[in-house]
């Protein structure tokens, strides 16, 4: 693949360390895992692997609270086991993409050490403290994500720092150039290793508001809803100072050799996400589009959501997610059946497609018993569901009792023996099938991998559209999302069979009229 612009014609696979592959027995999975499973994702038909965080780390949110930037947890190997990962994806032609967590970092990185010892401390500034409001309390409404107030009374000093997650995840104060330039540097160690681009971790939260002011009331919050939204983190997030760290950050990138790509991950309205792009593609190569996660499985709601945000981009190169490490699993939100069709929806529309490792597998959440549930958000506000245990469990590569995950206890307990890639991998109707057939098509073909996309509209509950790009095969897409059969009429629907939801319709011919099964997709090669 041309190095120009890879990340657009390509498609990415998130890989959970934790839960990818163990290989020294003590039930969390580990870089050497990672490594030892790469023949499994370059045949897939991939074209880069995102690896959430593995710095070393007190764990309190699995990595997501970095105590160094520039190392390995021991429970996922060492650098050298790294550079090993990184040199053997290379040689299959996977890109390597690491997670970075620029907002926050753990109480236990040396910098917050050092800023929490003392009022006095040449890097006090470097977090975000503030002074007791008059009565003794935090200094304004802001809210955590976890749940609870955003700031934590640290004793020893009398003054608050600001925590928008965990207190154990103290935010870091992006309006000190010190922090700016530390950071950098921690992002050249990894460029300079090779790494092909970072995930940016809540990019849309580094700058906060310069007079702390108090989030206003949302009055579209009801009970149910999540806590942290009571108020519009107007002042705590998406800030207008934020762009500029993200123009820096691109230009950093843009220095090396071969095209490194930043990724932001970005929960916010589509005219909202679209400005991360920057004014002149200076930004983000791809803000992190969650829409169709966000989303109901309804043919009108999507034609309208993907019109919307091909309208929005305004020559800016789309993306597309159906799942990670934060959401339920795709099978799970919409059933197995749509799953598949999901997965055509996925791999058709315009832009780079993102997957979630076990997706291929049509993997669903795992439910976890109380006891051995270690998410902090479930921890934190209990009941209501947002526990992240069940998408996060151990990927499953065979039957065994640990799925061929550990030879130890698993850190979470494995899904259903029958779904497994040993099951899969040599059955014509099965979901990894499905995506191998998919990837593959969507490779060889410019239409799909770089062509426009034509809005066909929607008859009934069938999604349609076509894919074109000039001197090259043209593409229609028909997605039902039904329960029950559909039939559907459209000029564009004349070709073959390229790729179906249904085993062994590859080849039939299309004559104008397509029938399709209740949750049924079809890919038709016109002409």
């Amino acid at each position: 693949m041309d190095e120009r612009g890879w990340w657009r014609r390509g498609v990415v696979y998130q890989i959970y360390p934790r839960s990818f592959q163990d290989t020294d027995g003590d039930g969390i999975g580990d870089l050497p895992g990672i490594e030892r499973r790469l023949d499994h994702v370059a045949e897939l038909g991939v074209d880069a692997i995102w690896i959430s965080p593995f710095y070393p780390s007190p764990m309190a949110d699995f990595g997501y609270d970095v105590a160094d930037y520039c190392g390995v947890d021991p429970i996922f190997g060492t650098l050298q086991d790294f550079d090993r990962l990184l040199g053997a994806a290379h040689a299959r032609g996977l890109k390597v993409i690491v997670d970075f967590v620029p907002n926050h970092t753990s109480e236990a990185h040396p910098w917050f050490v050092e800023s929490r010892a003392s009022r006095e401390s040449r890097r006090r500034d470097w977090y975000v403290w503030r002074d007791p409001a008059p009565d003794g309390g935090p200094p304004n409404n802001w809210l955590s994500v976890f749940g609870g107030g955003a700031w934590e009374l640290d004793p020893a000093t009398g003054q608050y720092f600001l925590h928008s997650y965990l207190k154990q995840q103290p935010d870091l104060n992006w309006r000190n150039p010190e922090v700016e330039a530390a950071v950098f540097e921690a992002l050249r160690f990894w460029l300079d290793r090779g790494v092909d681009g970072f995930r940016m971790d809540v990019l849309w939260m580094l700058v906060k508001d310069e007079q702390f002011r108090d989030n206003p009331r949302n009055p579209d919050w009801r009970p149910g809803m999540l806590p942290h939204l009571r108020f519009d983190p107007v002042f705590s997030t998406d800030r207008p100072e934020t762009m500029g760290i993200v123009r820096r950050m691109r230009a950093l990138l843009d220095s090396y050799a071969g095209e490194r790509v930043l990724i932001g991950e970005i929960y916010l309205p589509i005219r909202r996400l679209v400005a991360y792009y920057g004014e002149a593609s200076d930004g983000c190569h791809m803000p992190f589009n969650f829409k169709l996660i966000q989303a109901r499985w309804d043919a009108g709601e999507i034609d309208a959501l993907v019109r919307r945000y091909e309208g929005a981009l305004q020559g800016a190169w789309p993306n597309w997610v159906l799942g990670n490490h934060d959401n339920p699993r795709l099978a799970s939100r919409i059933g197995p059946q749509a799953a598949r069709a999901a997965a055509v929806l996925l791999l058709t529309l315009r832009g780079t497609p993102t997957l979630y490792y076990g997706d291929e597998l049509g993997m669903e959440n795992v439910p976890i018993p109380p006891e051995r549930a270690v998410d902090p958000w479930e921890r934190n506000e209990p009941g209501m569901g947002l526990g992240r245990d069940p998408e996060r469990t151990p990927m499953p590569w065979d039957d065994g009792p640990n799925r061929g995950f550990t030879d130890g206890e698993p850190w979470l307990p494995p899904g259903p023996a029958a779904v497994n890639v040993a099951a899969q991998a040599d059955e014509p109707g099965s979901m990894l099938t499905l995506y191998r057939r998919l990837l593959a098509l969507r490779r060889a073909e410019p239409a799909l991998h770089e062509g426009d996309w034509v809005p066909l509209g929607v008859q009934g509950e069938v999604l349609l559209y076509a894919r074109q790009a000039p001197d090259a095969a043209r593409f229609a897409v028909a997605v039902n999302f039904g329960d029950g059969p559909a039939r559907v009429e459209h000029e564009a629907l004349r070709g073959t069979m390229a790729v179906t939801t249904t085993p062994g319709r590859e080849g039939e011919a299309v004559e104008g009229v397509l029938t399709l099964e209740a949750n049924g997709a079809a890919v038709v090669r016109c002409g």
